[in-house]
């Protein structure tokens, strides 16, 4: 191995063991092969100085200078800069008086999703031979997941027997959000389309909101997304629910990027649906239930359902209890109101912020690998 490949390996080792979701070493190399194409050599080495608590240059710059790297804090700052528009680093503005910095991650939000806008056939292939190859080298716990699965808020229950959380609740979500506002093309069905396909479950590309400050500015900052107003993520979501996609926001109880999904191009998704039992996968506290006296066979839920949780059985639309993932989309497009959305016995409650479920990961994915 020569020195410039033992320092992407070295920055392997490093991100699995400090990023919360891990970077596991792959069979066929494609862990190093999606390196390079992210990080110089001496960005590499530098990128192991971070931590998962955001710290300012300083912090950061001390640590360089203690391993004998000869870089000025100027220098440090114009490498960096450039870290963080090739999704490298990850910074944060908001309650700091200076910008402060993290280790990067492959979850979402991490330097995998925020390649959106800059694919191309020649990155995507590598990208995706790590994606797919990671998840079935290692299949974490469903609570680490960095995404959840909510009912369209057309679906909810207005019945004080199954009250809903906040959490749960797409639009208390929006409107409890500090903004800025921001939405960008979504990296999946960008992905298809590059590769010449077409979701075949939406035209709306642009469709990923952040409705966190951080990820907003974020996404900005690297031209990857552009401002809107709360309204306008309204409107956005209003536009998800027409076309059936299923809403995911990150798995905190104060998201900050809301994901509109489908079983056609989600990298979540398509795994959920390929397994045989999709509600074992999705983190979800909602399932449906049918009255088939109300149901007339009309199918608009198996049309919809990005499951296939639905099926016409003798004139009457019939659940898949096993892969129902409760996002309601069935119950607001059944004319006779057939579909009910019921609450699980057993309630899942995220954690309060990014990292907060951050910390939890990182302690958990360390003891369940012996690390």
């Amino acid at each position: 191995m020569d020195a410039d490949d033992q320092v992407y390996r070295n920055l392997q080792k490093f991100l699995d063991a400090q990023s919360a979701g891990g970077f596991i070493e792959t069979k066929s190399g494609a862990d190093i092969r999606l390196l390079k194409l992210f990080f110089t050599p001496q960005e590499a080495k530098i990128a192991t100085f971070f931590t998962l608590k955001p710290e300012p240059i300083k912090t950061i710059h001390e640590r360089v200078k203690n391993s004998g790297m000869l870089i000025s804090i100027e220098e440090l700052q114009r490498i960096i800069d450039n870290m963080v528009q090739k999704a490298c680093i990850r910074p944060y503005f908001e309650g700091y008086d200076e910008t402060h910095y993290t280790c990067t991650d492959t979850t979402s939000g991490g330097f995998i999703s925020l390649q959106v806008d800059r694919l191309t056939p020649d990155n995507i292939p590598v990208l995706m031979d790590y994606f797919v190859e990671s998840m079935q080298e290692y299949e974490a716990p469903k609570e680490h997941s960095a995404l959840r699965t909510i009912p369209i808020n057309k679906s909810i229950p207005n019945s004080d027997k199954f009250p809903v959380g906040n959490y749960d609740d797409i639009k208390k979500l929006v409107e409890d959000a500090p903004g800025p506002f921001a939405v960008a093309n979504c990296i999946c069905r960008q992905i298809k389309r590059i590769m010449g396909g077409k979701c075949e479950v939406t035209e709306h590309e642009e469709i990923c909101l952040l409705i966190g400050p951080d990820q907003a500015r974020r996404y900005v900052n690297m031209r990857n997304g552009r401002f809107i107003t709360r309204e306008e993520v309204f409107d956005k979501l209003a536009a998800a629910q027409k076309d059936g996609l299923v809403l995911q926001p990150e798995n905190n109880q104060a998201p900050e990027a809301i994901c509109c999904c489908c079983g056609d191009c989600c990298v979540y998704l398509t795994k959920y649906k390929n397994h045989p039992r999709p509600a074992e996968q999705a983190l979800s506290n909602y399932y449906v239930e049918v009255d088939p006296e109300l149901c007339t066979g009309c199918k608009a839920c198996v049309d919809k359902c990005q499951m296939e949780a639905r099926v016409l059985d003798e004139g009457v639309a019939k659940i898949k209890i096993d892969r129902c993932i409760g996002c309601g989309i069935c119950v607001d497009v059944c004319p006779e109101n057939a579909n009910q959305l019921l609450k699980k016995a057993e309630e899942y409650r995220p954690v309060k912020d990014k990292q907060a479920h951050f910390a939890r990961v990182f302690s958990e994915r360390k003891e369940i690998r012996g690390m």
